[in-house]
């Protein structure tokens, strides 16, 4: 099964984070890596007033079942000092599952595909940079989505590359 997941990042060493947070999300078995977006710095969404994030999309295959991969996310996002105080407030990492295939859950636990997913630039803006043809689920292609929404907020950073997680 095909999976994207998505990385932000505003507190500490936003950029040392995402790598981290890539690193270790392949550490077990289960996650094969596919393909990394570009990073871009993004403007906050929503929640009280914070600084500019640090976003990339992760394309992963997986023998894991959407909670489990969900399991694995959060446990990443504990690794590196996650804390839930405030919705949509500042983190240290935040790594969401965006979508597994073509695959629909909204239990307590999951909704998937996101449920803003769509909305989101983001999102949308580094996952048609790093698979221009893919399709979120009910929703359509990627790349469309990216146009509609549009990259006021979002800047592609060139000179910081993620690397392929060992």
């Amino acid at each position: 099964m095909k999976a994207v997941l998505s990385l932000g990042s505003n507190l500490g060493r936003r950029f040392d984070t995402l790598q981290g947070a890539l690193d270790t999300l392949f550490d077990a078995p289960g996650l094969t890596f596919v393909a990394v977006s570009p990073v871009y710095e993004t403007d906050p969404v929503g929640g009280p007033e914070q600084g500019p994030y640090l976003n990339a999309i992760v394309i992963a295959e997986t023998s894991l079942e959407p909670h489990a991969l969900l399991e694995r996310a959060l446990s990443v996002e504990n690794a590196f000092g996650r804390e839930r105080h405030e919705r949509w407030g500042p983190r240290t990492l935040d790594v969401d599952l965006i979508a597994v295939d073509d695959q629909t859950c909204d239990d307590a636990e999951l909704t998937l595909p996101h449920p803003r997913a769509h909305e989101r630039a983001f999102v949308l803006v580094p996952w048609a940079d790093v698979d221009p043809d893919a399709v979120l689920p009910g929703h359509g292609r990627v790349a469309d989505l990216a146009a509609r929404v549009g990259t006021a907020g979002v800047r592609r950073l060139d000179d910081r590359v993620l690397q392929v997680p060992m």
